[in-house]
């Protein structure tokens, strides 16, 4: 089979870290190629110089056998290469058809003089090519008012509608619910059974042995080899990405739960004048870990920001430790005992044109010892960090002083996740804390939450992967439309049973 894509000694640094160095790869026309890592190993940054996000330091690149500088993702479109980024680039008030043609808008002229754009042809055209190829969209829907799935096949779609012929998808199952999930990797099937090329930036090794047809492996920059995926084990994959062979991971200890730490009753919570949280009552206890699992939009990431403070709630009550704060602002609930891993890393969870020092200070700059009678301590800032880097293993190439936004996605999560739970706080959110985070940094993840829980502390894990919840979870509770459909012990539900109170089945 010809090769479609070749790298060929590919090197790229950035200040502090190499994070491509000396790749050489090839990928065949028609297949499904995974590249796999940890976080930081350089997969998304090797995906951004082939669609010209980046320029390589060193390095050439072919494509279809000609050597070619990809200058910008529009030279990379004319070079029928597209991608799908880990953090959808939409305009929410624009309609889905508006999105997919923008920079590429039909042009006529009305009595020969006057140019429009010919948005009626566009939804008949977007209309057609989403059916052919399993990608149902209504093209005049407005994109804030869709689902993370239907935004999703929207930026496929505006690859498929410039004419793409390589295709690139960086983690593009992160948000998706398990339903979700299987229909987009049926979609990949069949853009491959059509002639595409799919390169795939994951972190899920059981999707990478669903579809993929090889895989190449990077580990801190290197590429660790190249592999058949029907020959690989996901244990193997999982040993080579992480450089060491993988335990099995701990499992929760049965054990007594202490007081009701958070209190939640009759709770409302309306957004653009539509109810997203409907009535709901529960209770999380000392040393429990209660998992609320749900297909997205139907109201847990409006749960988790009304506890948080950060939608106001419209009725009912909110209580930690048995102190009202249901209209009490952030700081003050930080105050009573709360930390909080938001969905959104980095709209929500980050400042992202700030240091490492700065955000992982976030919740405590105001106090000693970063900041003394109104006068902020720069050392104390990095040694907290320098601390935090350590222990959470969050890899960054300057260190405290590096930029948070130019740190990977998995990275700035775990700077999140360590920010929150060095509080020390009784009552712990976590909303998709391992979203995007591969196998050895999701298993870190979970062994810090358990520990947490060992301590006695309260714990909201809000999370659409069901094995997650299933292996975490003490108590269970699934949202759909707004409420909650069923709160039971973990061991009394199997995943089919969830599955079926998430889609409104029981």
């Amino acid at each position: 089979m010809e090769n479609i894509i070749e790298v060929k000694n590919i090197t790229k640094r950035f200040p502090g870290i190499v994070a491509n160095d000396n790749i050489t790869l090839e990928v065949r026309r028609g297949e499904i190629f995974a590249l796999l890592g940890e976080n930081g190993a350089g997969k998304t940054t090797l995906m951004s110089i082939l669609f010209g996000l980046y320029g390589p330091d060193e390095g050439e690149i072919h494509i279809r056998g000609e050597r070619v500088r990809i200058s910008s993702p529009a030279h990379a479109a004319s070079l029928s290469i597209g991608m799908v980024h880990q953090h959808f680039r939409l305009i929410e008030d624009y309609t889905i058809a508006e999105n997919i043609i923008l920079g590429t808008e039909p042009k006529r002229r009305f009595l020969g003089l006057f140019p429009y754009v010919d948005i009626k042809y566009a939804n008949r055209k977007i209309a057609d090519l989403s059916k052919s190829f399993g990608l149902d969209v209504e093209p005049e829907a407005i994109i804030e008012s869709v689902g993370v799935s239907m935004r999703q096949r929207v930026e496929i779609l505006k690859m498929l509608y410039r004419e793409a012929e390589i295709l690139i998808f960086d983690e593009p199952t992160a948000m998706l619910a398990p339903q979700e999930i299987e229909y987009l990797l049926g979609i990949l099937e069949n853009l491959r059974n059509q002639g595409k090329t799919i390169i795939l930036i994951t972190h899920k090794l059981g999707e990478v042995k669903q579809i993929a047809d090889r895989c190449a492996i990077l580990n801190r920059g290197v590429l660790v080899g190249v592999y058949d995926v029907a020959e690989t084990s996901v244990d193997k994959m999982a040993a080579y990405m992480v450089g060491r062979e993988l335990e099995d991971e701990p499992l929760p200890q049965e054990h007594d739960f202490g007081a009701e730490v958070l209190t939640v009753r009759d709770l409302k919570v309306t957004q653009h004048g539509v109810t997203r949280v409907n009535g709901v009552t529960f209770s999380v206890r000392e040393g429990e870990i209660f998992s609320v699992a749900g297909v997205d939009g139907n109201g847990q990431t409006q749960l988790a920001d009304a506890i948080a403070g950060l939608l106001e709630s419209s009725g009912g009550e909110i209580a930690i430790s048995g102190r009202d704060i249901t209209f009490t602002g952030v700081r003050k609930r930080v105050e009573t005992g709360l930390s909080y891993v938001p969905e959104d890393r980095q709209d929500v969870g980050l400042l992202l044109d700030f240091p490492l020092t700065e955000n992982l200070a976030l919740r405590r700059y105001y106090k000693p010892p970063f900041s003394v009678r109104g006068v902020l301590r720069e050392r104390e800032f990095e040694v907290f960090a320098d601390e935090l880097i350590d222990k959470f293993d969050i890899r960054s190439g300057r260190g405290g002083k590096t930029v948070t936004r130019s740190m990977s996605g998995g990275n700035q999560q775990k700077a999140i996740v360590a920010r929150e739970i060095e509080l020390g706080s009784n009552l712990m959110i976590f909303v998709q804390p391992t979203r995007g985070l591969d196998i050895g940094a999701t298993r870190a993840i979970h062994e810090h939450i358990l520990l947490q829980r060992a301590s006695g502390r309260a714990i909201l894990l809000i999370s659409m992967e069901l094995d997650e919840v299933t292996m975490l979870a003490d108590t269970i509770g699934v949202m759909y439309e707004g409420r909650l459909s069923c709160i039971a012990p973990a061991r009394e539900l199997t995943i089919d049973e969830i599955g079926e109170y998430m889609m409104g089945v029981r």
